[in-house]
C-alpha cells in the first residue's frame, strides 16, 4: 500500500473513533490543542521563517506572501479560534423528528460525520489549525494537503496538534499531513474515493480548476472572491466612505476584500468626488467605466467586459449604473457568488437586494471583511462554498455533517 492510499487508509480508521467521541472529551481535546498552540509559537514562527524565506527566493506574490505569513499575532487567532470552536454547540448526534407514520412507524433525522475531509490549499498555514479543529469537532478526519510554499508552517502546527492527540490516547491519522508537496501525490490523493468522502480545495483559481477536473472525489468549489459595494441613490456617503476602505484597503490579499465599487448615478457626482482623494491617499490604483474615469487621476478605463478582476492589491474597479436594476445585472454578469454589499438608508431596497443578488453572503450597510466563518459565529471556517451543494457560504460545524433517517417500528412490514 502507497504513501497515499496508506495515509487515507488510516484517516478512515481513526475517524470511526472519533465519530463515538463524546462533546465533552472532544472539547477538552481542543482546549488543550489551543494552549499547546501558545505554549510552542516560537517553534511554529521559526518554522514559518523557513518558509518566507523560500517564498521571497522564488519571488512569490505580495499577497501569497501576506496569507503565508505567520506572528504571534496570528497564531494566537488560531488558538482562540480553536476555543471559539469548543464553545460552539456540537452538530453530531442533533436528532430531529419527521414525524410518526400512520403505521406506527417513527422518523428522525441525525446528524452524522462525513467521514473524512481532504484539504488542499496553498499558502496558508492557518487552515492546518483550523482545518484540524472544525473537523475534530465535527467528527470528521482530515488529510491536508499544504502547498510546497507553506509545508514547514503546516508540519509544525500539526505536530503540536499531534501531541495533543497522542496525550489523549487518540490516533494521530485524526489530523494527517501529506509530508510531500510533490504534485503525483496530489492526483493519487484525488482518487481515494473509498476512503476520502469530501475535498475542499483552497487557493487560487488555477488550483481549484486542477481539483475539480481530476478528482474523483466530490469537489466543494470556491473559485475566487469578486465581492462588489452598490452605493444606493439612497445611500449615507459617510458610511458608504467607511465601507469602501475597510472593505478594500484593511486587508487587501483576502477573498473577502472588495474589488469593485458601483454607484448608482443620482450620487455618483458628490461620492466620487469625495472619495478621490481619499484612494489617492490610501494609493488604490483604480480601474473605472468611461462616466467615472474623470472623477481620478490616471484611472484605466475598462470597456464594459473588462470588470469582474480580483485584483487581491491595492486596486478597485469602479462603474456608475443608471439605478438598481443596473447593479444586479452588473454583480449577476461579474460577482463570483462570495460577497455582496449595499450601502442604502432604505429598508426595502437593502432587502430587496439580499433577495435579488446571487452570492452566499449578502449585506447590508457592513463591510465585507465580515465575510468569514470567524466574524459570523462560526468559530472558525473550513471554506467558502460558492457553488450551492451541499453547503453555501462559509462553511462551520454543521457544514460538515450530514442527516441520516432512523427509523423505529414495533414489529412494522409492508404489505
Amino acid at each position: 500500500m502507497g504513501l497515499i492510499t496508506n495515509l487515507s487508509n488510516n484517516a478512515a480508521k481513526a475517524a470511526k473513533i472519533l465519530a463515538l467521541l463524546s462533546t465533552e472529551k472532544k472539547n477538552q481535546v481542543l482546549k488543550a490543542m489551543a494552549n499547546a498552540l501558545r505554549a510552542q509559537t516560537d517553534v511554529i514562527l521559526r518554522a514559518n521563517q523557513t518558509d518566507l524565506a523560500n517564498a521571497q527566493q522564488n519571488e512569490l506574490s505580495p499577497a501569497m506572501i501576506d496569507r503565508l505569513t505567520l506572528t504571534p499575532t496570528r497564531v494566537e487567532d488560531m488558538a482562540q479560534g480553536i476555543e471559539v470552536i469548543a464553545e460552539l454547540g456540537d452538530p453530531v448526534g442533533l436528532t430531529r423528528s419527521l414525524g410518526t407514520r400512520p403505521n406506527g412507524i417513527e422518523i428522525n433525522k441525525m446528524r452524522v460525520p462525513l467521514g473524512v475531509v481532504c484539504m488542499i490549499y496553498e499558502a496558508r498555514p492557518n487552515v492546518t489549525a483550523d482545518a484540524g479543529a472544525l473537523c475534530f469537532k465535527s467528527g470528521n478526519g482530515v488529510i491536508l494537503r499544504g502547498g510546497k510554499e507553506a509545508l514547514a508552517s503546516s508540519m509544525a502546527i500539526a505536530g503540536v496538534m499531534h501531541q495533543v492527540l497522542t496525550e489523549f490516547k487518540l490516533p494521530e491519522a485524526l489530523i494527517s499531513v501529506v509530508p510531500d508537496p510533490d504534485r503525483a501525490l496530489m492526483m493519487e490523493l484525488m482518487q481515494q474515493k473509498e476512503y476520502i468522502d469530501l475535498i475542499i480545495p483552497r487557493g487560487g483559481e488555477g488550483l481549484i480548476n486542477f481539483v475539480t477536473e481530476n478528482s474523483t472525489v466530490p469537489v466543494i468549489q470556491h473559485f475566487k472572491g469578486v465581492c462588489h459595494l452598490y452605493v444606493d441613490k439612497e445611500a449615507d456617503l459617510k458610511v458608504a466612505e467607511a465601507l469602501l476602505l475597510n472593505g478594500k484597503t484593511q486587508r487587501t490579499g483576502v477573498c473577502n476584500a472588495l474589488e469593485c465599487l458601483v454607484v448608482h448615478q443620482e450620487v455618483a457626482h458628490n461620492f466620487l468626488n469625495q472619495i478621490a482623494p481619499i484612494l489617492r491617499a490610501a494609493n488604490v490604483k483604480v480601474n473605472s467605466c468611461h462616466r467615472a474615469a474623470p472623477y481620478f487621476d490616471d484611472a484605466t478605463v475598462l470597456s464594459d467586459d473588462e470588470f469582474g478582476e480580483e485584483y487581491l492589491a491595492l486596486e478597485i474597479a469602479i462603474r456608475i449604473v443608471n439605478d438598481f436594476a443596473g447593479a444586479i445585472e452588473h454583480i449577476d454578469q461579474f460577482g463570483s457568488h462570495h460577497t455582496e454589499v449595499i450601502c442604502t438608508t432604505n429598508l426595502k431596497t437593502g432587502t430587496l437586494f439580499q433577495r435579488s443578488v446571487d452570492a452566499s453572503v449578502v449585506m447590508v450597510n457592513t463591510s465585507s471583511r465580515f465575510s468569514d466563518g470567524g466574524q459570523l459565529g462560526l468559530g472558525a471556517e473550513i471554506g467558502i462554498a460558492t457553488t450551492k451543494l451541499h453547503a453555501y457560504g462559509p462553511m462551520g460545524l454543521e457544514s460538515l455533517t450530514t442527516e441520516k433517517y432512523l427509523v423505529n417500528g414495533t414489529g412494522q412490514v409492508r404489505d
